[in-house]
């Protein structure tokens, strides 16, 4: 049997880091359930970070966050149909701003033509 080079190999390892990961988790009825994003097309994921200075760039400060590996989080929320794993994302979305409030409106004005 010929050994396969890495470059070759049809199934190269996982691109994840091996150790737990930092998972953003948010309030529950039962107590925390892990927090799902969307990618950029629309596809849910579940979000893991390697360090808690990511999490807090990304999330900002005081998040609430579980450690787990990255098998255990795909095992975690394989049920919900979420197939994607996105490990320590860059590019965020700022918090949206608040929406001005309505300005007041007048009832139209209707002149009569005489």
């Amino acid at each position: 049997m010929t050994e396969l080079r890495y470059g070759d190999d049809p199934e190269p390892p996982e691109p994840f880091p091996a150790g737990p990961l930092y998972v953003p988790v948010r309030p529950g009825p039962s107590g925390y359930a892990v927090r799902l994003f969307r990618t950029p097309p629309g596809a849910r994921t579940a979000v893991g970070f390697t360090s808690v200075p990511r999490l807090t760039a990304a999330l900002g400060p005081g998040h609430a966050f579980i450690r787990l590996a990255g098998t255990e989080l795909r095992t975690l929320t394989a049920p919900l149909g979420v197939t994607v794993l996105t490990v320590d994302p860059q590019f965020t979305a700022p918090a949206p701003a608040p929406l001005p409030a309505p300005a007041a409106t007048r009832a139209p004005r209707i002149a009569r033509i005489a």
